[in-house]
């Protein structure tokens, strides 16, 4: 009946391959024998689930502290046990983790082996579940070479040889049903590689919790007690998150948006932005927010671009269930959320992906394909079948299980390129030579379709920062299938020129101008993100020019081109009141400037720019097709002057848009217009409700058939200094 002397020793060095095969419940010499393993013991028996009869005697192996056995003599059958322990004059019932059979099915099993499983989080990961009829948590994760992998917790004293898992074939998964573990329970991976060294203890790849940092274990959380509100929402999103909408992000850092100093400089919760973010995105006429990422991550400073908790919502701000209660919110508030997801790379923290099995499972094994030098990250293998999967399934995951409606894909360009940030010699080739990504290629037009196939009325947006064709091109048509891109040239150019003098603007007015040339070639997004107020580049407001009131007027100026040009806008936080410091990802955003003239004045332009664009077709039904737009003047560097017409479908109103970046009135200034009639003026930057001097064209300006700018029709207008103007054709 006894162990042979190799099970033994490597069970209690916790090195045995395949516990399954000698714990628990087995037929032994034609009699069913029990064997448990539980370390400090000194007697364990085993009693009928029912009756609570004692059913074997277990006797303490020899030469083996910790190993007992017994023989249930009046059972032929398999039979349902607890076991009562004693130790040190205590005693308690357990259930024995070995007496259970496998959960993942064959079919699971399958489609992982394939990398072809769409919905890995409900398979891999911690699941809260009734298992045979007890409750407990079933624990599986994905490690190909591994000799041993143990789940470790509380629960078993963290020690690895206690629950071993269960391998499952030539899959590569473990897994384990470990009864009486529910939700808040902190555990690990606990990993021998294949010649038997212990790995760092590693964090759930597929966890849906983490503790808050910088503590590194992953936690059990309940996925399936949400009730959601947001019907109505996700029945009509995909009707209002197409090109041909208005759509105006703000960005925002959860971390430092707002926090409440009485309390120790904390930031919100979930459940605070709830309810005050929302509100003020929505008071500001926002049509969505877009989050910095959330995905978990144990350094503060990298603002969450280098996750280790794909599947987990931080905790920095609470739980699971309460992000899914801030989602809601944002849908109860007509406010669509777009989440940063970065599938390019992730850190080294030992807890983390990084050689999870003791080999570069995750990563590539060849640093010059592996390692980011900007970032000091691991590149995910995309050429890898269960990896891509992996990727894959966690952006089907946020968009869900968390309804979220779309994911902007950091760094693209930098997984687009094997040479991105990398000197001759340092990349590798691929296989014809050149330095595409063909495996991220085929990854993110793998993504693409699998989210906008699966996931009714999604978006998916590419920061992408290069001249690479097809960003948002259908997949099936040789794109890569995003819907929508950044439009990172626009940015730099135009923050580049509104940086000049004014006096010096008309040499560089080719900026300004320049992205028309290919504004119609992408789905684009206007973006002013966080990467242009950090590192030193500056507040956008200590970017403009001059002193004092000119650089707000710079700044409308600049917010009025920026809402009349072709593409979806994004604003990061902050912008909207034009704070002049640099964006600190440690404190909050200075929110006592709105008791300003200058600064409120600049979130009232923000709220009636976002209120004007929303209901004005003519700025957004064309806004990807060319026959939207018209310049009116293109070539007015001498004035840096800027006219043109935006123009919707049908009889709808065309608006036409003045901008003059110089600090000099223009006063009886003749435009030609397409169609007489009175032309309201429906914004005016410089307005004195916005912290402007009030001058203006009185509310509107009537054409007369006098010819000018080519046209026959033409209208006089006053073009206060520093000032964008916005004209609708009154039918």
């Amino acid at each position: 009946m006894s162990l042979s002397d190799h099970d033994k020793h490597e069970l209690l060095a916790g090195r045995h391959a395949d516990p399954f095969s000698v714990l628990g419940l087995h037929e032994v010499d034609g009699k069913l024998t029990l064997r448990v393993f539980v370390p400090g013991a000194s007697d364990v028996a085993a009693v009928d689930v029912k009756t609570g009869r004692k059913i074997v005697a277990l006797a303490a192996v020899e030469d083996a502290p910790g190993l007992f056995e017994g023989v249930a003599a009046r059972r032929k059958k398999p039979f349902e046990y607890h076991l009562t322990v004693g130790a040190d004059g205590h005693s308690w019932i357990a259930d024995d983790p070995y007496r259970f059979g496998p959960v993942m099915g064959e079919l699971d099993e399958h489609l992982i082996g394939e990398g072809a499983h769409r919905r890995l989080w409900e398979v891999l990961g911690a699941h809260v579940m009734t298992h045979q009829g007890v409750a407990g948590t079933h624990f599986a994760v994905w490690a190909p070479n591994a000799m041993r992998v143990s789940v470790i917790g509380d629960f078993n004293a963290w020690d690895g040889r206690r629950n071993p898992m269960r391998r499952r074939g030539a899959t590569g998964v473990w897994e384990i049903f470990t009864p009486g573990v529910g939700d808040g329970e902190i555990y690990k991976y606990e990993i021998l590689d294949a010649n038997g060294t212990l790995m760092p203890q590693k964090a759930d790849p597929v966890g849906f919790g983490s503790e808050h940092p910088p503590r590194t274990g992953s936690v059990v959380r309940e996925t399936g007690g949400y009730t959601w509100r947001d019907d109505a929402w996700m029945s009509r999103r995909g009707a209002v998150q197409r090109f041909d909408k208005p759509i105006s992000v703000y960005e925002v850092h959860l971390g430092s948006w707002r926090r409440v100093p009485e309390e120790g400089n904390r930031p919100l919760s979930y459940r605070e932005h709830a309810e005050q973010l929302v509100g003020y995105a929505r008071d500001l006429g926002f049509t969505h927010l877009e989050l910095m990422p959330v995905s978990e991550f144990p350094f503060d400073g990298s603002w969450g671009y280098q996750p280790v908790g794909l599947f987990a919502p931080t905790i920095r701000h609470g739980t699971f269930d309460e992000f899914r209660a801030f989602v809601d919110a944002c849908h109860a508030a007509d406010i669509g959320l777009i989440l940063d997801w970065v599938p390019g790379h992730f850190p080294e923290d030992p807890h983390g992906l990084g050689r999870f099995d003791g080999t570069a499972l995750y990563e590539h094994a060849d640093r010059r394909e592996g390692f980011h030098p900007d970032w000091n990250t691991l590149v995910y293998n995309y050429g890898r079948a269960e990896v891509a999967n992996y990727l894959i399934a966690n952006a089907l995951y946020w968009l869900e299980e968390h309804h979220i409606d779309g994911l902007r894909v950091d760094a693209v360009a930098s997984m687009l390129y094997r040479d991105y940030s990398r000197k001759e010699g340092e990349w590798v080739p691929n296989k014809h030579g050149g330095r595409e990504n063909l495996e991220a290629i085929d990854f993110m037009r793998n993504m693409n379709t699998a989210a906008y196939g699966e996931s009714d009325g999604v978006m998916t947006i590419a920061e992408e920062s290069t001249a690479f064709p097809g960003v948002s091109a259908p997949a099936d048509a040789g794109g890569l299938g995003f819907g929508f891109k950044w439009n990172m040239g626009w940015m730099n150019d135009t923050l580049s020129y509104m940086s000049e003098d004014p006096v010096h603007r008309k040499f560089h007015h080719s900026k300004m101008t320049f992205g028309l040339h290919y504004a119609f070639s992408e789905n684009f997004i206007l973006p002013l993100s966080h990467d242009e107020v950090v590192h030193g580049k500056g507040s956008l407001l200590a970017r403009m020019p001059g002193e004092g009131g000119d650089k707000f007027a710079n700044l409308r100026a600049y917010y009025g081109f920026m809402w009349g040009h072709p593409g979806k806008k994004l604003l990061f936080m902050g912008g909207e009141f034009a704070q002049p410091a640099e964006w600190n990802h440690d404190s909050s955003l200075d929110w006592h400037l709105l008791d300003h003239h200058n600064h409120k004045g600049m979130q009232s332009l923000v709220r009636d720019l976002n209120r004007f664009y929303t209901t004005t077709p003519a700025l957004y039904e064309l806004d990807a097709k060319p026959e939207g737009f018209e310049w009116v003047e293109e070539d007015n560097a001498d004035e840096s002057v800027l006219v043109w017409l935006r123009k919707g479908r049908g009889d709808t109103p065309p608006v036409l848009v003045v901008s003059n970046f110089t600090p000099v009135e223009r006063p009886a200034r003749r435009i030609g217009v397409p169609e007489p009639g009175r032309w309201a003026e429906r914004i005016n930057t410089n307005a004195e409700a916005y912290g402007g001097d009030g001058r203006g064209n009185m509310g509107g300006v009537h054409s007369e058939e006098i010819a000018a700018s080519g046209r026959p029709v033409s209208v006089t207008v006053t073009l206060p200094p520093l000032t964008t103007l916005f004209f609708e054709l009154e039918r």
